[in-house]
Parts: C-alpha cells; structure tokens; sequence
C-alpha cells in the first residue's frame, strides 16, 4: 500500500512539473509564494510557465537591488547632516547590499540560460544564496530600526525594504519551484570524514616552491604546529605567511597578512595560510568577498587570541560590533580564541560574525555575552569549538551545523535570563537554521554557584520562522524543563521549528517541554535532514579543509 501511494505521489508531482513547465495562470504560480496578493501585482499578469515567471522575478529583485544601493549612496553622499548611528546603518546596509547585487545577478545569468531544474550542487548554490539576499535585506532594516535620529532616512529606506523583501520572497519561491530538483535526503550512516590533525603538532601541507621556504622559515622561528608528512591526505597551500607581534614573522598584525593575500582566488589554488603566533591581537578584523580561500591557523584556545569590544551601547550597530567578521567564501579558521570584551552590560556585542559561504572553524573558542557569536548568513561548520555567552549568544540566519561543540551559558545581569540561541529565518523557503549535534552544554564558572537562581533555555524565537534543532547532545541539569522561551508573547509559536532529538543529561527530559505547535520531538529520519551531509552538503566542501567531521547521525 505504501509503495502504491509513492507511486501516486511521483505521477502527482510530474503532471505539476509538466503543467508548471508548459504555461499555467499567474494565479497558480503565486499560490506557491507566501505573498500571493504582491506576487500577482508585481508580476506580469500573462499566461507563462514557471520559468517565465521566475526570470520577471529574478530580474525585478536585481533592478531593485540596484535602485537600493543608489539610494543608500545618496543618503552617505549628504552624511555630514546624519547622526553617526545613521551613517553605521547605512554603510551596514550598502555592505549587504552590495553582496545580495553579486548574487542575484550570478542567479540571473544562470537562470536566462536554463528552463529546467539545475544540478542539485548548483541549484542548492543558489537556493543558499537567494536566501542570503532575504538575511541581507532584514539585517538591514533591523538596523534602520534602531535608528533613533534621522526619521525621514529611516521612514524612506524602510518603506523600500519592506517591499523588496517580499520581492526577493517571491523571487526564492519561484526559484525553487522551478529550478531547484526535488531533493532525495541521503541516509546518513556514521561516517567520518577525511580529516587531518592540527591538534597534536602535525598538519600536512601541499605548497609552492615559494611557500615551502616561508614556511621552513617559520619552523626556524622555533613554531612547531606545521610538520610535513606525505602529500596524501594533505591540505592545498599555495602561500603561507606569519604573524607574529615579536617581527620575527613576515606581518606583525592579522590585517596586514590578510591584506597580502590575493584576491578571488578558487578552491583548487589551494589556501592562503596564515599562521598567527601566540599573543594578544587588539584588531578588528574584517575580511571582505574578494579574499577567498583563507585559513587562518593559531596556537590554540587562549595562545592566540583575537579581541575588541565594540557593541551597541558605544553606538555600533549589533552587525559592526563584531571584533572579527569575515565573508569570503571558503573561509578556515583552526586554533584560535576570538572575544568581544565588552561585557553584559553593553549588551550586544559579538565577537565573530561570518557571513562567508561554506566557512569552517575548527577548535576555537568564542567568548563574550550577549550576541556572542553572529552565525549570518549562507552555509557554515563548527567543530570542537567552545561558546560562551548569556543572551542569544548563538544567533543568525546562516544554514549551520555546530557539532561536538561545548556550549557555556555564563552569568547574565541581574532581571536575565539566559538563551543559547535565536536563529532568525523570516521566510519558509529560506535553507536555513541552526542544527547543534553532540554538543556539551554546561553552565561556565561563573554561572555554576546560580545555576538556581538563572533560569537558561534552548532558545527563542528572533524571526517568525525560526529554526534550530539540538539533536544528540548533553544538557547538563539547569536547563529550565520548558526548554523554550517565547520572544513576544504567541509572535512565531506556530510558524517556528524547534525540534529534539535523543539528547542525554539531566536536562534532556522532553516530557515537560513547551506545548508549541512548531515545537516537535523528532525522530532519526527527520533528524537526518539536518546533519552535515544533508543540511549543508558539507562532503562536498568540508573535506578539503582537513577537519575532522562526522557526515550523518552519530
């Protein structure tokens, strides 16, 4: 009986395919959206089949990208009338508005060419990035709305953004419908992946003639992590450099190195290495989308550390307080501590902020308070790493898997409670959330004496269709039993998706959690979905980089 429904189903789904490819009413194409009444008034109202209609859309979101940018640029042309809290939200918004440009027209070259599904690889490309053209676009309104000056700046550019981000809605629907296949999930068995071991003194390196001799030159420097071995199995350097504060390396500063590197370099060129020595960094670093295929390697949790303490309470916006912020693509960072110093009374204030496609970190440590580490945008891997924080100290809207991580809930100001995370996805069709596997989560030192006095939760809902899932992890016992906190009364209880799956710990007791309609015990097949393989399609990417991580369910 079963096989007979899979099979009604398959015809279902072909006569669609077939009717949406040969022509239906405009009507039927919007159904698909969630914003069907904008959907038909902002398209062409003819009879057209999917990729028609999704070709006007496309086009539509990237003139109106183009006519945001003008208008933000002309508002910063006339800054010296603005508040410095306006000029931060603005250059905030041009940033991310100059990245959404870039990937709606690499979406439009690619969709004028082809009236029929993609490669799964390529269709999930851009699946992932029309999704980070939505994350742009409200990251940017939620900073106009922190705007207290300059009314007419924020009133003007508000009202635009509120329309394009149902445009872009309608572009991600149709873009789905049309172009992306339906996807199979692949079972995940246990399976690890190819990884090398930067922990223990060894990292095998393949590298120019040139870069072999800096890198000879830094072991005479007396800094044993990089040890050669055979070119099996070994990570593709075409450059290395180091840093060290003492100048006995080749930059004494983390930004110069990155400088240095060159730009929109591919995979296969292999890595710019760079190697920071031991010590203090005080910089803020930001690496822009042209420096690709970076890997930054330190001497470990608290040898190498990265600090600042910018926030929101000095006047920066939560997306420029970021002692650290990176968005080129291919991103790798090993053995590093980054900390945003500020404290919990400044409140937000992080300490990285990626927003770089397919980036990875591998044994690093996170630490501040509020808003710790900003997990953006686009498809990200954490592993072995350590986060401190208090209020959403876990938040974003990236597709990010956090496995084997240890998770830090510290003490928040008096009145708070503590959330580990709020994961911001504001559209059904965004791939988006945050998956946490086999992590360990325990009070930090200075929470552990008022674990009674604290109450800690999973997470609550920042955006309407927030999603995160904790599946296989240790919850050590102050997790308040709900589980859950709500952010705004009923706001996002029936559209979020907050899933469970066979934790263990004291805490992990599902029995007495929120009754939401969005909140759901799952089991293994669904938690399969949101496994590296599945979730991320991390084996295509997450091998090269040499960290060690595990494909599917533990």
């Amino acid at each position: 009986m079963a096989s007979k429904h899979k099979i009604i189903a398959f015809l279902l789904s072909m006569l669609l395919f077939v009717s949406l490819a040969n022509g239906v009413p405009l009507e039927t194409i919007c159904s698909f959206t969630i914003h069907p009444t904008y959907c038909k008034n902002v398209l062409v109202n003819q009879n057209g089949n999917i990729y028609d209609y999704g070709r006007i859309s496309i086009r539509k979101s990237l003139s109106q990208s183009r006519k945001f940018i003008n208008s933000i640029n002309s508002y910063l042309q006339s800054s010296s009338s603005l508040s410095q809290s306006t000029i931060r939200a603005l250059e905030d918004c041009r940033f991310l508005a100059d990245l959404s440009f870039e990937y709606l027209s690499n979406t439009y070259t690619t969709t004028n060419q082809s009236s029929n599904v993609l490669p799964i690889s390529q269709a999930e490309d851009f699946e992932t990035f029309l999704s980070a053209v939505l994350t742009n676009q409200q990251t940017c309104l939620d900073g106009l709305n922190t705007i207290s000056s300059d009314q007419r700046v924020k009133n003007d550019l508000s009202s635009s953004l509120s329309d394009d981000i149902k445009l872009h809605s309608v572009t991600l629907a149709l873009f789905k419908k049309g172009w992306v296949p339906e996807k199979k999930i692949r079972t995940s068995w246990p399976q690890n992946g190819r990884h090398l071991n930067f922990k223990n003194g060894r990292l095998p390196l393949k590298m120019s003639n040139r870069a072999r001799a800096i890198y000879d030159s830094a072991k005479h420097h007396g800094r044993k992590l990089l040890q050669t071995t055979t070119d099996e199995d070994s990570v593709v350097v075409s450059d290395v450099v180091v840093v060290s504060q003492d100048g006995s390396g080749n930059f004494t500063t983390i930004n110069d190195a990155i400088a240095a590197a060159p730009n929109n370099t591919v995979a296969s060129d292999g890595y710019f290495f760079i190697f920071i020595t031991e010590g203090v960094y005080q910089e803020y670093v930001s690496i822009d989308k042209k420096k690709k295929y970076l890997m930054l390697v330190g001497e470990g949790i608290n040898r190498t550390i990265i600090t600042g303490n910018h926030n929101v309470n000095d006047g920066f916006t939560t997306f420029n307080s970021a002692t650290f912020a990176v968005v080129g693509q291919g991103f790798v960072a090993v053995n590093i501590t980054f900390r945003n110093t500020a404290g919990p009374g400044k409140h937000q204030a992080v300490a990285l902020r990626s927003g770089a496609d397919m980036s990875t970190f591998y044994s690093c440590s996170f630490e501040g308070y509020q808003d710790t580490l900003y997990t953006h945008s686009l498809r990200q891997f954490y592993r072995e790493c350590d986060i401190y924080g208090t209020v959403d100290f876990i938040f974003g809207n990236a597709a990010v898997v956090l496995q084997n991580c240890n998770i830090y809930p510290r003490l928040p100001l008096t009145g708070q409670f503590n959330t580990i995370t709020a994961q911001g996805r504001t559209d059904p069709n965004q791939n988006t959330g945050t998956s946490i596997q086999n992590a360990t989560i325990k009070a930090a030192d200075d929470l552990a004496p008022k674990v009674g006095t604290v109450q800690t939760y999973l997470g609550r809902p920042w955006k309407e269709y927030s999603r995160t899932i904790f599946m296989q992890s240790f919850m050590d016992s102050f997790i308040n039993p709900a589980g859950w906190h709500d952010w705004n009364g009923s706001f996002a209880l029936s559209t979020l998706y907050y899933a469970e799956y066979n934790n263990r710990g004291s805490s992990s007791s599902t029995s007495n959690r929120v009754t939401w309609p969005g909140y759901h015990v799952i089991n293994a097949t669904d938690a399969a979905n949101f496994t590296v393989s599945n979730f991320l399609s991390g084996d295509d990417w997450i091998p090269p980089t040499g960290v060690p991580y595990l494909s599917g369910l533990i």
